[in-house]
């Protein structure tokens, strides 16, 4: 007994010891509740542990952590007298039993570099068996936490090509995501995950399901499933190592984050796998892409280190892009792209997740609406869209119009759920001043840490915007949180990237001239999100983020939009070399119009018709990007104005691409279909100075030719080109030429048929006899 105590200290190391935690967790069985009681954990907390862990062992080790984390100094003695309460002598011996096995030398020489591989594989199962079981769909301190069981909900991928795969600089993130819903080809989890790759490249944007993909691997691997040939995985995050800055190689960080388990074991003859999750988290990742000779932080020799073995790296997509280019080129690599839940997920995730009376609301919502239609993919995004609809009495129909008003709802939410702690009403809490300051401080907070490239951040850097920070701290936690590191320290980061993006739009547009806005690269992607706080719309959530900063003045908004909006189109007009560019700020002047639900004032209609306006309706629009566009199109023109061309390409239309088809037939110059086009009780009325119909890929009949396009043939007044396909028939042509309408119609008339151009119906008759001449 004296050898026993000769080193408590040791023994109370022993109380945070894997080994010991997993074994006396399950030897504890049913009785856990009434252990966590004896150890003083509320019940609400035992109850929200028996709800979210679905096995006895997981719930006692959860329990069991908990205990430990709640005391600053627990110790075996507290646990023991615990179990002396409840008559559980067996488990006291069990603990003694425990301690001595795991204090031997014996023990000791087993754990360390000799410790058996097996040992190491098994220990670290069980570790990602117990703690990535379920994971919170929302990473912030909630009051509830919902989690989500990993081996039932997942995502659909898509591939990127190698090749293509850097992000364009004039996309942003978010655009990109949108874009690429349109054509992506799902790959099964299979294909990805059960083959023997070397390296894999995991990008998406923000909350799209990341970690989801990651923490299911872990489980996945413990579980035998995957990685069958692959003795050892560990999983690393980017916001963990940006602590441990001076480690410079993998053992020394293994012993850091699972010192328990692998205890200053050498894995470097051994088959592993690293999971590193959050790259572009990850403070040093300028240093790593730039391949210096030597680093100034040694933890980047670490990612060096680690790319001799197998690896999978995840992080947004502008991080993996850069990635790639140090990434070693191996034929046996894989990159995809996470696009979120398909239809599936999304309605199973309505059914699991939504109150009944509300499922209705919340699919008529995601029906009608093209930003929560479009952004439903993102379990982020999906979840606070249910929610808000759940909880909200008074949902205005227009709550989610704008991709700006869903920002603002979910930036409400989280004020609603972690910073107002009375039940007050957000209007209530808005009234007052000193809230608004409150708000204006965490937004300028976002801003600067923002174009500061900080997503990772110290107290230090928050004193730098809010004074008090230090006397007030709690009551900043739900937008900011806060994580403990290994030395007692904290650091910080916003719950969100899409909280800390629209805050700082917040504090943009309330406290930042159109020229500083206009300035600055690194507002371009909150740069609609500005505009669209200018909604002026009564029954919009944006009501309550304007107008904190009492020094700007509201009625500087008409001001405010002319200068942005006739920025964007100078920068268009000075691209005209360069198309994709000039397609760019046309599409976001576009974008920023709807967003703002503008009018064309009379300031506005003098910059907007510098330009021609083309619209193009394509398989590669996005229904938000068809939204906007018919918006601006309607405005357009209403006001009297002629759009330059309308270029169709698309055979099954939506409701809005028809609407903008309508719209555009009213006043325009110049039309150009490239597939039938039929719109059902509908035919177009006005004159059209040029048409051209290029339906060189599709061989129809005459009815067709009739029904899709001779209305469209009849409104002609200057020039019509024909491409038509090669195997048509020529008497259907013939038929075509005696027409009344071809006899009477002025227009000048060009058909392009079997790689030959004809100026009249005459002309190709010739070639027809000719060909049958040279066939006779």
């Amino acid at each position: 007994m004296a050898q026993n105590n000769s080193d408590p200290g040791k023994h109370e190391n022993i109380l945070y010891s894997q080994g010991f935690k997993l074994s006396f967790s399950k030897s504890v069985g049913v009785d856990w509740r009434v252990l966590g009681l004896w150890l003083n954990i509320k019940e609400n907390c035992i109850d929200i542990i028996d709800h979210d862990k679905p096995n006895t062992l997981e719930k006692v080790y959860k329990m069991l952590t908990m205990w430990m984390e709640m005391n600053d100094n627990p110790t075996l003695e507290e646990l023991k007298t615990a179990l002396k309460n409840m008559d559980r002598m067996d488990l006291i011996r069990k603990i003694d039993e425990l301690t001595k096995t795991l204090s031997s030398p014996e023990s000791s020489t087993r754990t360390s570099s000799k410790k058996d591989i097996s040992e190491i594989c098994t220990a670290l199962k069980g570790f990602y068996l117990t703690n990535y079981g379920k994971i919170n769909e929302v990473q912030v301190p909630l009051k509830s936490p919902a989690n989500v069981g990993l081996m039932h909900k997942f995502v659909d991928l898509c591939t990127v090509d190698a090749v293509n795969a850097q992000t364009d600089a004039v996309l942003s993130e978010r655009k990109e995501f949108l874009e690429k819903q349109l054509r992506f080809t799902p790959i099964p989890y299979s294909e990805i995950f059960m083959k023997d790759k070397s390296i894999i490249l995991i990008s998406g944007i923000a909350g799209i399901g990341k970690t989801w993909l990651l923490r299911k691997c872990l489980l996945d691997w413990s579980n035998g499933l995957i990685w069958e040939n692959v003795k050892l995985v560990f999983y690393l995050e980017c916001k963990r190592l940006n602590q441990y800055q001076s480690i410079s190689n993998i053992n020394e960080l293994l012993n850091v984050f699972y010192k328990d388990i692998v205890n200053d074991f050498d894995i470097s003859i051994y088959s592993a796998l690293f999971i590193i999750d959050g790259l572009d988290e990850f403070k040093y990742l300028n240093e790593l892409i730039n391949c210096s000779s030597s680093y100034n932080y040694p933890i980047v020799n670490v990612f060096t280190e680690i790319q001799k073995y197998k690896y999978v790296v995840a992080g947004r997509v502008y991080a993996i892009d850069q990635f790639q280019s140090i990434s070693t080129e191996d034929c046996d690599k894989i990159n995809i792209q996470i696009m979120g839940f398909n239809e599936d997920g999304i309605n199973n995730y309505i059914e699991n997740n939504v109150l009944e009376e509300k499922k209705d609301v919340v699919k008529t919502t995601l029906k009608e609406s093209a930003i929560t239609k479009s952004m439903s993919s993102v379990p982020f995004y999906l979840s606070f869209i249910c929610r808000n609809i759940s909880n909200s009495k008074n949902l205005y129909k227009n709550s989610f119009l704008t991709m700006t008003d869903l920002y603002a709802n979910i930036f409400l939410h989280f004020l609603q759920k972690h910073i107002i702690k009375n039940n007050e009403s957000i209007s209530q809490f808005m009234k007052n001043k000193y809230n608004k300051k409150y708000i204006l401080n965490i937004c300028k907070t976002a801003y600067q840490l923002l174009v500061e490239n900080k997503v990772i951040f110290s107290k230090e850097d928050i004193q730098t915007f809010i004074i008090d920070f230090d006397k007030n701290e709690d009551n900043f936690l739900g937008f900011i949180e806060r994580i403990k590191t290994s030395l007692g320290e904290y650091i910080y980061q916003f719950a969100h990237l899409t909280i800390m993006e629209f805050c700082a739009s917040i504090y943009a547009y309330n406290c930042l001239s159109s020229k500083e806005i206009m300035t600055n690269e690194k507002l371009k992607s909150c740069l609609s999100m500005i505009y669209g706080l200018t909604n002026k719309n009564q029954n919009s959530s944006l009501k309550f983020l304007v107008n904190l900063n009492r020094l700007k003045k509201t009625c500087e908004d008409s001001l405010f939009l002319f200068t942005i909006f006739d920025s964007l189109l100078k920068l268009s007009r000075q691209s005209e070399d360069d198309r994709q560019l000039e397609a760019y700020y046309v599409n976001l002047f576009i974008e920023c119009f709807y967003e703002s639900q503008s009018s064309l004032t009379d300031e506005i209609k003098l910059i907007v018709n510098k330009r021609y306006w083309e619209i193009f309706i394509h398989d590669g629009k996005t229904s938000y990007e068809t939204s906007c566009e018919n918006y601006f199109v309607n405005h357009y023109i209403k006001s009297g104005r002629k759009l330059s061309k309308l270029y169709v390409d698309k055979n099954i239309l939506s409701d809005e691409e028809k609407n903008i088809i309508f719209q555009c037939s009213i006043n325009v110059c110049s039309v150009f279909l490239r597939c039938p086009i039929k719109i059902e009780g509908w035919k177009p009325k006005d004159k059209i100075e040029k048409l051209w119909i290029d339906i060189s890929r599709y061989l129809i009949t005459k009815k067709d030719f009739e029904e899709n396009f001779l209305p469209w043939i009849i409104l002609c007044c200057d020039v019509l080109r024909l491409d038509l396909h090669d195997d048509i028939d020529i008497n259907f042509i013939e038929e075509i030429c005696e027409c009344e309408w071809t006899r009477c119609s002025l227009f000048k008339l060009y058909i392009y048929y079997r790689k030959n151009f004809f100026s009249s119906f005459n002309s190709l008759k010739e070639f027809k006899t000719r060909k049958k001449c040279l066939i006779s």
